[in-house]
């Protein structure tokens, strides 16, 4: 590990283990004959929103209500409480008309006055980055969120989402308190903790794609970045690399469908264009097929994305990151198995494993899932800030979630909806630490995480500490599967979300 960066995530530890709430794990009092019964396991994959923001009023749980006064109140960057939160700042670093100013410092609600911004809008895109999120949380006092991020006030702001659909289904079933996101950072990154419980390996990457950190292993900024961030945005240093080469931000699969045009082979991103090498960590694809478990990636206009692809280089991209109101607007970052060499074009494990949502939706009405099913809706239907709202992509979850309660193959399933990371926004519990519970990769900020099954627990808050990997070991152990060796020793394994005597009540 980076000397720098391992000042700064060992003192961070420090601070959280003595201040976080880490529940220990209950999950033995769950049967392995028990886990048996559950003959399906379907993962569905949102994006980019805090346990706070979405759920921080959910009846029961630890909400916006519990948060101390220590972690609503944000610093300015010379650690000194703010005496407003600044303006909600634009991609320009300047300060948006239509938010107000001066806003009390703390969190506050986006869809109440004076904010007033409703659920069908499209809003800020607050940083989520590697380096800014472990800042942000700030050895788990979590008051810096206001100060390393771009958009000023925004990432204090949450909803009442009582309103929304997928809420409702919480209600009826189990909602996940305490469940964090598996690694520090952003949507790529916590796609590859979602499969293999790893960081992508780069070795060799260019100096231009790494990160520059102090010596106390922070971003170093740049000399134009205020001195407050009531002057504009934080400007960082900051690289998709570490400086030990280890890929954390946002980088571009070395396969088509990629955000990086095909080369000379229009099947694979042009290499001169620095896409990330072809991983071969164990995944859990590998491990569940050396066990003969089916399974799929399904992934809203993955073959769409494919043919979009393998266009030349100057041909514009009518699927890949397009934000038209026609596009699905397919996210090349969120297919983590398209980075790993098992799964290149051409291979058997790609055809079989690696398919379009619309051979989901036909499996779920002809009852024939695989045994453990993920699944990534299209880019205009994630919920993720800038490129869509929440409104769709909470009608679309729910449509998938009544399919699936109508599907043959219900009453031996269970249903995980979780997010893949924070989006940048803030949240008020301190992330787990210590031996067994984290590590320098993570786990980050808490994430919304809803267990759906007929045999769930009803209208339950479950408070257990887990984190993205708990879905690995919740996999791992209902098909007795080789455990990954970098899923988190002391999380629980989403087995206390169950009570299987409960089922037909």
């Amino acid at each position: 590990m980076n000397p720098a960066f391992r000042l700064l995530w060992v003192s961070g530890a420090i601070a959280v283990a003595g201040c976080a709430m880490q529940q220990p794990a209950t999950d033995a009092k769950v049967a392995d004959s028990d886990l048996r019964r559950i003959e399906n396991i379907v993962v569905i994959y949102a994006e980019n929103h805090s346990f706070d923001n979405m759920y921080g009023m959910f009846p029961g749980a630890n909400g916006v209500a519990n948060a101390t006064a220590q972690q609503k109140t944000q610093l300015d960057h010379d650690g000194k409480p703010l005496a407003t939160l600044p303006p909600v700042y634009d991609s320009h670093g300047q300060p948006i008309a239509r938010f107000p100013r001066g806003l009390p410092n703390g969190p506050f609600r986006i869809d109440a006055p004076p904010v007033g911004a409703t659920f069908d809008q499209i809003l800020p895109n607050p940083i989520h980055n590697f380096y800014q999120n472990i800042e942000q949380i700030n050895g788990g006092r979590n008051d810096m969120f206001v100060a390393m991020t771009n958009v000023g006030a925004w990432n204090m702001g949450y909803y009442d989402g009582s309103s929304l659909k997928v809420w409702r289904w919480a209600r009826e079933y189990t909602l996940a308190d305490n469940f964090f996101m598996g690694a520090f950072g952003g949507s790529f990154l916590n796609h590859q903790w979602l499969v293999c419980a790893c960081s992508p390996v780069y070795k060799d990457a260019p100096a231009n794609l790494r990160a520059q950190l102090d010596d106390k292993g922070r971003l170093r900024k740049k000399p134009s970045s205020p001195a407050s961030v009531m002057d504009g945005p934080v400007q960082a240093m900051d690289g998709t690399v570490t400086p030990d080469g280890f890929v954390v931000n946002t980088s571009q699969p070395p396969y088509q469908p990629s955000g990086i045009p095909p080369g000379s082979d229009p099947a694979l991103a042009d290499p001169a264009k620095h896409p990330v090498p072809p991983q071969v960590a164990t995944t859990i694809g590998d491990t569940l097929s050396s066990k003969g478990v089916s399974w799929a990636w399904y992934s809203g206009a993955w073959n769409a994305a494919n043919a979009d692809g393998r266009q030349p280089a100057g041909a514009k991209r009518q699927v890949i990151g397009n934000r038209e109101p026609s596009s699905p607007n397919f996210q090349t970052h969120h297919q983590p198995f398209n980075y790993f060499k098992r799964f290149a074009p051409g291979t058997a494990d790609r055809e079989r494993h690696l398919k379009d949502a619309d051979d989901m939706m036909r499996a779920i009405d002809e009852g024939n899932l695989p045994q453990v099913t993920f699944y990534k809706p299209p880019g205009r239907l994630t919920q993720h800030p800038s490129y869509t709202d929440i409104r769709s992509g909470d009608e679309h979850i729910a449509d998938v979630l009544e399919r699936l309660r109508r599907s043959p193959q219900w009453g031996k399933m269970a249903v995980i909806v979780t997010y893949d990371e924070n989006g940048g926004y803030w949240d008020h519990v301190p992330p787990p630490s210590g031996a067994g519970w984290g590590d320098r990769w993570g786990p980050g900020t808490r994430i919304p995480t809803l267990v759906i099954s007929p045999f769930a627990k009803r209208g339950h808050v479950d408070h257990v500490t887990m984190d993205t990997t708990s879905i690995l070991k919740f996999i791992t152990r209902r098909f007795e599967l080789e455990p990954l060796p970098g899923v988190r020793k002391n999380m629980g394994d989403l087995t206390s979300a169950f009570d299987f005597a409960q089922q037909g009540r």
